[in-house]
């Protein structure tokens, strides 16, 4: 592919593999113009392949994988019928999309994938108008442009280190009492990147794009966050709720000087240690002033699209359960049956106030789990806002059991690296992407990869 860690530019654009549509019994799609199959012509029109006997059924044919070859990458798109997109998320639900390049279609675990082979800055063009307006302001288009394409390049070297390690590469820490896990590569071995908010949202060509996005990438094209010789990890999230988290609290153990806590404002001032439970209680409480602390609704539009504006709030949160509602929905998400719930206790917080390590005490069992998105997935039918949270409970009933729970939380996402809203703002006034990058990645430099 052409990539590597190193400062020297590499000459030739990569081209990536996107899963699309994984795990599937059946896929529709349709090749609006002619594609190659083996080097036969296919002609345009609507298709289906199916599982059989572990093998893709396509026109009476069987096959361990199919490809469908683009004459040009750039302008050749295929489309596929019922994407899912927000999965596991509240807004979760099914287009139809279309999307540059070609499509593979492999067998995993006894069902379809179906994988898009597309450049490297075509696929960004994409990710930019998916992941925010394709009318946001230039400077925030250059540097998630930079993040984005930085992001990327990074996972694909990350996949390629997996694949040459030993078997010594985990997610998770289970014990009886203490279930860790956190959610990055694992599931994506055969093809460099997912499509949807697990990885970066790639909706290929179904949302509009615009002349100023396509211009925003060819004027950024090839250029990366360095620190030292790597290309920079670059995280983002939606709403850092006032300080960014720490890599290493979300993900793997592993220190990224880049990825650490940092206020979402730029003027000077302390920041109080929300690791420490009575500073994370006061300021998830209260609505300290922060760049991603704005109703602005000019600027949540640049990065909120229609369907993310469902969201109305995010900088702080509120959400209330029964007993009945919580004990339900914790044994169902984690499948473990703790009986009725009596305490959730934060053990352990990060840098944003995240909590890391969460102790759920109930009548029938008690456990500890984290890391960030084991907590939100435990404690929402989709994704809990976030990890950073306080909980007062009411209501005892004659046993002191608690028949309510009031989670009152900060931010959207996992905190890490550059926040979105937080960006748009500084955008706003006037910074330039470059001032932008280096307040979310400190000690990072931009540089030209090819």
């Amino acid at each position: 592919m052409g990539i590597t860690g190193k400062k020297e530019p590499q000459m030739s654009e990569p081209l990536i593999h996107v899963g699309i549509l994984l795990q599937q019994q059946k896929i529709d799609f349709s090749l609006p113009v002619g594609y190659k199959l083996n080097s036969r012509e296919v002609q345009p029109g609507d298709y289906s392949v199916e599982i059989s006997d572990e093998k893709i059924l396509f026109n009476g044919e069987t096959f361990d994988e199919l490809v469908f070859e683009a004459d040009d990458l750039h302008h050749n798109a295929f489309g596929l019928k019922d994407v899912i997109i927000g999965v596991n998320f509240h807004w979760e639900r099914k287009e139809n999309q279309r999307f540059p390049g070609s499509l593979k279609f492999i067998v995993e675990k006894g069902v379809i994938s179906a994988i898009n082979i597309v450049s490297l800055e075509d696929y960004l063009t994409s990710v930019i108008s998916s992941e925010m307006s394709a009318t946001s302001s230039v400077e925030l288009l250059k540097a998630h442009a930079v993040i984005s394409r930085s992001w990327l390049l990074a996972q694909i070297l990350k996949n390629k280190t997996l694949e040459n390690a030993d078997a010594g590469y985990r997610t998770s820490f289970e014990t009886p009492t203490e279930i860790i896990r956190w959610y990055d590569r694992e599931d994506h071995l055969n093809f460099d990147v997912c499509a949807d908010d697990h990885c970066q949202r790639y909706q290929g060509i179904t949302r509009q794009s615009t002349p100023l996005v396509r211009q925003v990438i060819d004027r950024t094209c090839g250029e990366v966050l360095m620190f030292g010789n790597e290309i920079c990890d670059a995280r983002f999230s939606k709403c850092c709720g006032g300080v960014t988290e720490t890599f290493e609290n979300v993900w793997e153990p592993a220190v990224h000087p880049y990825l650490q806590a940092k206020p979402d404002h730029t003027e000077a001032s302390p920041l109080p240690d929300l690791t420490m439970e009575e500073n994370a209680e006061e300021w998830i409480r209260t609505s300290p002033p922060a760049s991603c602390n704005t109703q602005d609704a000019h600027v949540l539009k640049q990065v909120l699209n229609d369907y993310d504006q469902e969201t109305a709030d995010f900088y702080r949160w509120k959400i209330t359960y029964s007993q009945e509602e919580i004990s339900t929905l914790i044994r169902e998400r984690s499948g473990i049956d703790f009986g009725e719930i009596i305490a959730l206790e934060p053990l352990e917080r990060g840098t944003s106030g995240r909590i890391i390590r969460l102790k759920i005490i109930g009548t029938e069992r008690v456990m500890t789990i984290g890391k960030e998105l084991e907590i939100r997935r435990t404690l929402s039918k989709s994704h809990l806002y976030s990890s950073a949270f306080v909980v007062d409970t009411q209501d005892e009933d004659g046993n002191g059991i608690p028949q309510t729970f009031i989670l009152t939380g900060a931010g959207w996402g996992h905190g890490v690296g550059l926040c979105q809203i937080g960006a748009a703002i500084m955008a706003e006034k006037g910074y330039g992407y470059n001032e932008i990058l280096t307040h979310y990645f400190p000690q990072s430099e931009t540089i030209r990869n090819y």
